[in-house]
């Protein structure tokens, strides 16, 4: 895991200054790489990649970046790892192809195999978390690449006649030519979605590169030109050839799940360095544990924290996992002055806005794991590919028994639900739900009932899911100025060329913005943060082709998601262990902006300090911070987004 960034000057050496220029990009990246610091240069071409290293697989010399093939023609900066790279050496090896090895890391095996196969059947052959640049001085292009999820990031833009790329955003902020300009359109996805769904950024003119994708600039680019990427995988492309080879014995699907995913853990565990894994408690990280601690030779290094506030922590159930399992686990309880502490490093950690909460616990286990290792497996993406939230199992229920109301009753059952207060509401439910059975209860009623109300009038599936995967339903009547355009993820959704099921609908929904687009930039800026590679089993590229082939009736069944990787885990963990309400990685959110948060917020959403900029519909604002404060309602992740944006631009717009 590493940072990465590099520029392509079009009029060559003649501006000079182009090394020191990569040096002050590169240097904003120190905490994605303490290890080691490098550039490359070549002024004559108008090249030169930075690279921040965090030294994982080869910690030699011979493992250093940027890296150049022996023959001079191709130079590589990439971060990330392939996890089937020594398969690919010994292909290339087998056929020829292979050079004498100078080390043993995956850069040098990336360089030979674009080489030999070109960088589109290079890519197919990956099975890794990547971003990286590839400079061909044969062809005089340079070429950026991003894995299939995107659990590794990469911008790119241009800066006057500079094509800059980097690893963050904020490593352009380094160039003496950054005069950026704030995109409305993209601060308007951003208070529907909490975050900035790719290829646009915060700022005008810079973009994402899609997941699963590359972008060539040859000689004929002119400034400002951002060629289409091209894809070389599409989980919309694997969820249509899913269907028409699903699993139908969920015995043989089950033992299928647990050959892939064990051997995607094993994979992953690929290092020179010390390696770990996370472990909330929940389904996804206890079943990677599991695996992982049945093909070690030694208890494996586990790490959860917790919280006073009961309905959150989920520290307990973690530490019967890890005992039951025999990991070596350590957890920490903090208290709201421990996660509050973190809330003024967010904006530089996330260098554009974003309001996914749990970054502060994501944050905080990281920091954890880094004491005592340099590598933590995760169990994020279970839920994205199997079903496991909980809008996957109940929303096309719901949706079915409202649509067979008349409109009229439709109104008339949002109107009760909104007279509902949430807040009492959730006091009530965790009383009652202590009467029943663990797994029947439901936590924080009063917001789920919230939920409901908010999906009683939608007119279609489609509808439904926008809404609840929106915190805000109109962005454009909060920021001033706003409109919405259409992102990736939606035209790949659109390009589905026949009708799916609603599940699978969901599901792949989730796993090209929401997984994308937010879990995984999530857990890649806390952890890199404090400069921890995380990996994620789920995402191994035979498990998610293989979950396209798996039925919806297999993920969710019995009024439960992830059914599936629920049989697996049965095989490891007593089901009493994990049987309880599902309850996300969050913080008290609602709780704490009235309490101690309530000052450093009130001071952001000040009218005057909302009027510095003129972003947002201040009387709205104003409006809905009341009712907050009033605790009628709980708008914690609305107003975390206008208090994310502002605290960002307080930090990026001097």
């Amino acid at each position: 895991m590493c940072g990465i960034s590099g520029i392509l000057r079009r009029n060559g050496a003649s501006q000079g200054g182009l090394g020191d220029c990569i040096e002050r990009m590169t240097a904003a990246l120190a905490h994605r790489g303490p290890d080691a610091a490098s550039r490359w240069i070549d002024d004559v071409a108008g090249i030169g990649f930075g690279h921040r290293r965090l030294s994982v697989l080869d910690l030699s010399a011979a493992g250093a970046q940027p890296m150049q093939s022996d023959c001079g023609r191709l130079t590589v900066t990439f971060n990330g790892e392939i996890y089937n790279h020594l398969d690919i050496r010994a292909e290339l090896e087998k056929s020829g192809a292979a050079p004498n090895w100078r080390g043993h890391s995956d850069t040098e095996t990336v360089l030979y195999a674009i080489r030999l196969w070109g960088v589109a059947d290079a890519l197919r052959r990956f099975n890794g978390m990547f971003a990286f640049a590839l400079w061909d001085a044969r062809d005089q292009s340079l070429t950026l690449c991003r894995d299939r999820f995107g659990e590794k990031p990469l911008f790119y833009g241009w800066i006057g006649s500079d094509l800059v790329f980097a690893s963050e955003l904020k490593a352009f902020a380094a160039h003496p030519g950054w005069r950026p300009s704030v995109d409305k359109a993209a601060l308007t996805a951003f208070m529907r979605y909490s975050y900035v769904p790719a290829p646009w950024t915060i700022w005008r003119g810079f973009r994402k590169l899609n997941p699963g994708s590359h972008v060539t600039f040859t000689p004929a680019a002119a400034s400002g030109d951002l060629p289409q990427p091209e894809s070389y995988w599409s989980m919309r492309g694997c969820v249509l050839a899913g269907r028409q080879e699903r699993y139908a014995d969920a015995g043989e699907a089950v033992a299928e799940l647990e050959r892939l995913l064990s051997q995607a853990v094993m994979r992953q565990l690929l290092s020179d360095v010390p390696v770990g894994a996370f472990l909330s408690g929940g389904i996804d990280s206890s079943t990677v544990v599991a695996l992982l601690q049945k093909q070690s030779t030694r208890p494996v290094k586990t790490f959860s924290i917790g919280f006073a506030e009961a309905s959150f922590n989920e520290a307990a159930h973690a530490s019967r996992i890890a005992r039951h399992l025999g990991t070596d686990h350590t957890e920490l309880t903090v208290s709201p002055a421990d996660a509050i502490g973190i809330v003024p490093k967010l904006a530089a950690m996330y260098d554009e806005p974003f309001a996914d909460s749990s970054q502060i616990p994501t944050h905080l286990v990281a920091a954890l794991a880094r004491r005592s290792v340099t590598v933590a497996l995760s169990g994020d993406g279970g839920d994205e590919l199997f079903g496991g939230y909980n809008r996957h199992v109940w929303a096309t229920r719901m949706h079915a028994g409202f649509s067979s109301l008349p409109s009229a009753a439709r109104r008339a059952v949002k109107g009760a639900i909104d007279l509902v207060a949430p807040e009492p509401a959730n006091t009530i439910g965790n009383l009652v739900g202590k009467i029943g059975p663990e797994r029947y209860r439901t936590l924080r009623v009063g917001d789920l009932m919230a939920k409901v109300g908010r999906i009683a009038g939608a007119a279609t599936p489609d509808e439904m899911y926008r809404l609840l995967c929106s915190v805000e339903d109109r962005p454009d009547s909060v920021v001033v100025g706003g409109m919405e355009r259409a992102s990736w993820f939606a035209e790949e959704m659109n390009e589905l060329s026949e009708p799916i099921d609603a599940l699978d609908q969901m599901t792949l929904a989730d796993a090209l913005s929401y997984l994308s687009d937010d879990v995984l930039q999530k857990v890649d800026r806390a952890a890199m943060a404090v400069s921890l590679e995380t990996r994620v089993p789920f995402l191994d590229r035979d498990v998610a082709e293989f979950s396209c082939r798996v039925p919806p009736s297999m993920k969710v069944r019995d009024g439960q998601g992830k059914w599936l990787v629920r049989q697996l885990l049965d095989r490891h963990v007593p089901r009493e262990l994990i049987d309880r309400p599902k309850t996300g990685f969050s913080i008290p959110l609602d709780q704490w902006l009235r309490g101690p948060l309530r000052e450093w917020a009130s001071d952001l959403l000040a009218t005057e300090n909302l009027g510095q900029r003129g972003w947002f519909n201040a009387r709205r604002v104003g409006d809905v911070w009341a009712d907050h404060l009033k605790g009628r309602r709980n708008h914690g992740s609305w107003l975390w987004n206008v208090l994310m944006a502002q605290s960002w631009a307080g930090a990026w717009c001097r």
